[in-house]
């Protein structure tokens, strides 16, 4: 019923409609996601020992601040460690841009629904909507390749296998460090693909919004000018040479009388010459 709905509406709201819903789906999956590992550190003292040393991280990503205590294996000391790395930024920048497409989205929707009269007047309204699908455009693409390379750097960042070299205590080879589940990313993996979704849905609604524009029918009229110039030039040529060869046939026909007259005075000579005799 949906993809119904979406097939008879107008080619504008197709398109705004399609954008909205990416739109959410990109910061829903980014900006809600929480997830975390677990560890498991087996001292040779197994008083000191710690099964499940749970480790959780969420948006916006800022891994440095998310500290947790493992066991060193030395008496009951215990060692304080911190995540490596800061992907807040790019994550923070992505749905960003995710929210106010959305916005803007829905908002484009009202105004090409119950405002088409306003929207077209003066030719504001397909110009702003043209600027705006291009800078969206380009948003979506910087936001979704910073975003991709944020995202690869939080899977090293909360990688067990590099998380257990950050403790002292699995470095002793008596000591039994293990991973006990690790994070699950693929929700992040769907953000990163709606983003470049989105990147794709703009750009390509860049030419149908071009064509709403009034720099368009400019271009086709200007492109017709000279053609309508160059077939009316033709037509001229065509006149003007049929009108010389009417002119000039008529010339010859002026030119071949008095030949014809000098051809029936040449026998008048001997004529009068022979009356004189």
């Amino acid at each position: 019923t949906f993809w119904k709905g979406l097939v008879i509406l107008p080619a504008p709201s197709a398109f705004l409609s399609t954008a909205t819903l990416f739109a959410i789906f990109a910061f829903a999956t980014c900006g809600g996601y929480s997830g975390g590992l677990r560890l498991s550190v087996d001292c040779v003292n197994k008083t000191e020992s710690n099964l499940s040393i749970d480790i959780a991280f969420a948006y916006p990503f800022r891994l440095h601040q998310v500290t947790f205590e493992v066991p060193t294996c030395e008496g009951k000391e215990r060692q304080k460690l911190a995540l490596i790395g800061d992907s807040s930024s790019s994550a923070e920048f992505f749905v960003t841009v995710a929210v106010f497409a959305f916005l803007y989205s829905l908002a484009a929707t009202v105004v090409y629904i119950f405002f088409q009269n306003k929207y077209r007047e003066n030719n504001r309204g397909p110009l702003i909507d043209f600027i705006v699908t291009v800078v969206f455009s380009f948003l979506w693409l910087v936001g979704s390749s910073a975003w991709a390379k944020g995202l690869s750097d939080v899977k090293v960042a909360t990688d067990p296998k590099e998380v257990l070299l950050l403790m002292s205590a699995c470095k002793q080879p008596s000591n039994k460090c293990m991973a006990v589940h690790s994070p699950v990313m693929s929700s992040l993996n769907t953000s990163v693909v709606f983003g470049f979704l989105n990147f794709i849905l703009w750009a390509g609604n860049i030419w149908f919004v071009f064509k709403e524009t009034g720099w368009h029918t400019s271009g086709q009229r200007y492109l017709s000018d000279p053609m309508e110039k160059h077939s009316s030039s033709y037509n001229q040529g065509g006149y003007n040479q049929d009108s010389y060869g009417s002119s000039s046939g008529y010339s010859q026909q002026a030119s071949l009388g008095p030949s014809s007259d000098e051809f029936g005075q040449q026998p008048a000579g001997p004529t009068s010459f022979t009356n004189q005799i």
